[in-house]
């Protein structure tokens, strides 16, 4: 088979840092090709070197046969190369219609800006995305699925051979996934050539043809994903089995830690309690988008239910709690709150690790001085939780994806907090790094500690908690142990309701 792009032992070093080396990749016509490795592995590098972002040290690309060479991503659009990056580019002071024009806008009959043409063009690529959206919107007013979506639709609105995703659905809810898949299939049907970068197994197998895994830099090798199982493309991105992934339950559960009574998410829903106890990793299971978030902030103010009541430390409250301060509140209980999106929510970006860590053991104080005053407790909680960084200095916004969730959680590690609630924890997460983070939770639950947990994938659920409630329609539909149960149990008891 003719190949659309085929790059050859393509060289990448940064500094006396090599990130790429002899890498050889070739991309078929009608092929969803996954790229998998893990975070450090070369796979963004070698993308954006046939992006046009970076230039090759050593190695060649050629498309359709001939020999070519990017300058800079301009070039490699003109050539048919589309990239949608996992660091948004979109700019937020800007419309939705400008950013999807940026540097290419059309010229109006009298020499200016054609905006009425930008905003119908608009209109049309978000439409087959099934996005009803103003293309007058700012971006900033955008949700992070929705901008993520906008970047979707504007690297398909281009008239390319070769689409590049970079974790395109980590921001995405259920149905967006399946929306954004049947366009990638749309487009596979149609000859063109996808890479498709994910952490998220079920996504690879359900999307993509075939699979190239790259580790430290160098080609692991290239597969067809119908000779392989979740267990053996783990096996081969890390050298270990999938059941090796997750700490071993000791079972050891204490006294109640949080106690939730007659909680009613919604009007129409109907009320519910839970519990978690010490010693206990508890996940909160169904299909998406059912409750199962507004539970978690409903705990911390950032969501206001009908009404319930939560008892920590012997204190009842009754919800819903002001927003205002409900954060502040389950933290004076000794609770923390870890959200999904944690460069919009949670990190400080413009902020060292360190400084980051800090930021909950002392409030109101200089963020150097918090730096300086906690010095030890933070070289402490970065080396308990191997975070790879340059130092505690080091900006956080540098660090790859699983180190960030590592320094966040080491944020409420580092304080007196026995009862941790966090969602998504290990979105856009390599699988080494996955397998520390749940190391780290069941460590904290070991160590006393309560943990209530939501994600979108049933496996880690499955695999990290000791319990799981079902949630469907904004309450709880089953209570299961999670070492009995299966994705077929889960689903069977959320659509039984």
């Amino acid at each position: 088979m003719s190949h659309l792009i085929e790059m050859s032992r393509i060289s990448k070093a940064f500094g006396g840092s090599v990130a790429l080396r002899d890498v050889s990749l070739a991309l078929a016509p009608g092929t969803v090709h996954a790229l998998m490795g893990e975070n450090g592995a070369g796979k963004s590098t070698l993308m954006k070197i046939l992006a046009g972002v970076y230039q090759p040290d050593g190695g060649d690309i050629r498309r359709n046969g001939r020999m070519v060479s990017f300058a800079n991503p301009r070039a490699a659009l003109e050539a048919g190369i589309s990239t949608v990056f996992q660091e948004l580019s979109l700019l937020p002071n800007m419309t939705i219609a400008e950013n999807m024009f940026l540097g290419r806008e059309p010229a109006g009959r009298f020499g200016g800006i054609d905006r009425r043409r930008m905003r119908q063009e608009t209109k049309v690529a978000l439409a087959r995305l099934g996005l009803d959206l103003d293309p007058d919107t700012l971006v900033s007013e955008l949700s992070i699925a929705q901008r993520q979506f906008v970047e979707i639709a504007h690297g398909i609105d281009a008239d390319a051979g070769v689409f590049i995703l970079d974790e395109p659905t980590a921001a995405l809810n259920a149905a967006d996934v399946e929306v954004l898949n049947r366009h990638i299939r749309a487009l596979r049907d149609k000859g063109k050539a996808i890479v498709y970068i994910s952490h998220r197994m079920d996504e690879i197998f359900a999307i993509c043809d075939v699979v190239t895994v790259l580790k430290d830099g160098q080609l692991v090798g290239t597969q067809p994903l119908s000779e392989m199982t979740q267990g053996s493309l783990i096996e081969m991105m890390v050298g270990r089995e999938l059941e090796d992934l997750f700490p071993e339950r000791d079972g050891a559960a204490g006294e109640v830690a949080l106690s939730i009574c007659g909680l009613r998410l919604e009007p129409d829903a109907k009320p519910f309690s839970l519990s978690v106890r010490k010693g206990e990793i508890i996940g909160l299971a169904g299909l998406e988008g059912q409750g199962q978030q507004k539970i978690l902030r409903a705990l911390v103010g950032q969501f206001a239910p009908v009404e319930g009541t939560l008892t920590r430390r012997g204190k009842d409250k009754r919800l819903p709690l002001p927003k205002e301060s409900g954060v502040r509140r389950w933290q004076a209980l000794g609770g923390a709150f870890v959200p999904e999106d944690r460069k919009d929510e949670g990190l400080f970006l413009g902020l060292g690790a360190g400084q980051n860590i800090a930021m909950a053991l002392h409030a109101g104080r200089p963020a150097i001085e918090v730096a300086k005053r906690y010095g030890e407790v933070i070289a402490a909680t970065m080396s308990k939780l191997n975070v790879k960084a340059a130092g505690p200095a080091a900006s956080v916004a540098s660090l790859s994806g699983g180190n960030q969730q590592k320094v966040l959680l080491g944020r409420y590690l580092a304080t007196d907090a026995d009862l941790l609630l966090i969602e998504e924890p290990t979105r856009g997460v390599d699988v080494g790094a996955k397998s520390e983070i749940y190391k780290i939770l069941r460590d904290f639950a070991k160590a006393g500690g309560a943990v209530l947990v939501l994600s979108r994938e049933t496996l880690e659920l499955i695999g990290l908690c000791d319990r799981l409630y079902v949630i469907h329609g904004n309450t709880v539909v089953s209570e299961m142990r999670a070492a009995e149960a299966t994705e077929h149990s889960i689903l069977d008891a959320a659509l039984s309701a």
